[in-house]
């Protein structure tokens, strides 16, 4: 079982930036992915970044350029550092780790946009 534990969310104006952190309860091999995903009310869950060790990180065409995903292995976690806010960012955001062949998600932290 791999607990994720989501911090770093929280309200803050158009063209803000905010830090997301995750940190896993045991260690993620790094060919595993991590990842951030969102889901803003009335709309499907989406695939914001993706992080594995060999490719290149992944992002939602929406959040390329402004967004990026960083990991530290040793320290188990990956983060989300989000730049030039807008208010169509504005949701829950879940990590989300692959131990293995089983998916974990972590209980979600809100980001909030203000125009």
């Amino acid at each position: 079982q791999v607990q994720l534990v989501e911090s770093g969310g929280g309200l803050v104006q158009t063209g803000g930036s905010l830090r997301l952190s995750c940190v896993a309860s045991v260690s993620i091999h790094s060919s595993d992915p991590m990842a951030w995903y969102r889901q803003a009310p009335g709309k499907q869950r989406e695939l914001v970044a993706r992080i594995r060790s060999g490719r290149d990180p992944e992002y939602a065409d929406s959040v390329t350029g402004r967004f990026t995903i960083g990991r530290d292995n040793a320290k188990k976690s990956v983060y989300l550092q989000m730049n030039s806010l807008k208010p169509e960012d504005t949701a829950v955001y879940y990590c989300y780790a692959r131990r293995d062949t089983t998916g974990y998600w972590g209980q979600g932290t809100q980001v909030t946009v203000s125009s």
